[in-house]
């Protein structure tokens, strides 16, 4: 098993690592809108939305994988009102590619952010 972590997303805020790699899979913890330096971007869901992007780009491009290479994804959203433009954004990240996916509306998301996504996805080319 190998912890994963990387300087390019912002660094875990509790008692876990940015991500696990085991046998061939990764699997990241939940990624919410915190720069790499640590700032919340505050915007819409539209922008909330690419810093998650970016900060599971970054994890998963330490684990020696990348989006195309997602199995499954996990979105926890704010207010489901905002599910098709966050969904539009979603999909402007993977194209073609459409991994399995999980989208949940939660009361109360760290830092109230608007959206959370996990991902997990097979390491290598």
């Amino acid at each position: 098993m190998k912890y994963v972590a990387t300087d390019k997303a912002p660094a875990a805020i509790g008692p876990y690592s940015q991500g696990i790699a085991i046998n061939g899979i990764f699997y990241s913890s939940g990624q919410i809108p915190l720069t790499a330096a640590g700032d919340l971007v505050t915007g819409t869901i539209t922008e909330q939305t690419h810093q998650v992007f970016a900060n599971l780009q970054a994890v998963l491009e330490e684990a020696g994988s990348s989006l195309d290479r997602v199995i499954k994804a996990t979105v926890f959203v704010k207010d489901m009102s905002d599910f098709a433009t966050l969904n539009d954004v979603y999909a402007s990240y993977f194209g073609d590619h459409k991994p399995a996916r999980s989208t949940v509306e939660v009361a109360r998301l760290p830092k109230d952010v608007k959206v959370e996504i996990e991902v997990i996805a097979l390491i290598g080319s």
